[in-house]
């Protein structure tokens, strides 16, 4: 059938995103991920040549959806550029109380992974994370703050960093301080 390799694929990389995600790519193997597909080993090797496919295949799947979460939890925000930037981080905390949110899966995918081991995750999860900040650096451009690329650079520092402390604390108290320090650096590169 014309359908069926399409289909198979969809299926091995929606149960490898699932426990990827869940578990880390590390510690998930190839046999258990072709279990949970209801596939045999043979068959996800078929169609994925190594688990480095597989897990590069797996981050490229969550960067369109991954992105567009961020820009809409910016984007929601009907206020300006500060408002929005607030609404950003302030999302992020409302992330803590779903036992399944472990954070973001780019930056957890390549501190698993050596980049000996699998340097095309790296690459992967640079581009997302460039994708990201210029978008960050075109809305500040657009509200004519001083200096945008600098202060997206900034919010992306203090974005990742706000990730990684509720990952650890589940304590939404953390994205209200990223979100306090955040338009404090808005505020100080706005038009007089």
């Amino acid at each position: 059938m014309r359908g069926q390799p399409a289909e198979t694929r969809r299926r091995i990389l929606a149960a490898a995103g699932k426990l990827f995600y869940a578990h880390g790519v590390r510690a998930v193997g190839v046999d258990t991920i072709a279990a949970e597909a209801g596939l045999t080993k043979r068959t996800l090797y078929h169609h994925y040549a190594s688990k480095d496919a597989l897990i590069a295949a797996y981050l490229q799947a969550r960067d369109e959806p991954v992105l567009a979460a961020l820009i809409d939890a910016a984007s929601s925000n009907a206020g300006g550029i500060v408002a929005q930037i607030e609404g950003l981080y302030l999302s992020l905390g409302e992330q803590t109380s779903n036992p399944r949110w472990h954070g973001c899966p780019f930056a957890r995918a390549v501190s698993e992974l050596r980049e000996a081991e699998n340097d095309e995750v790296r690459v992967i999860a640079g581009r997302h994370k460039h994708a990201f900040e210029q978008w960050l650096e075109d809305r500040l451009a657009a509200a004519d703050v001083e200096q945008p690329a600098q202060l997206a650079q900034q919010l992306m520092v203090l974005l990742d960093g706000a990730i990684t402390q509720l990952l650890i604390h589940r304590d939404p108290s953390y994205a209200s301080a990223a979100a306090a320090a955040a338009t404090v650096l808005v505020r100080q590169r706005l038009p007089a």
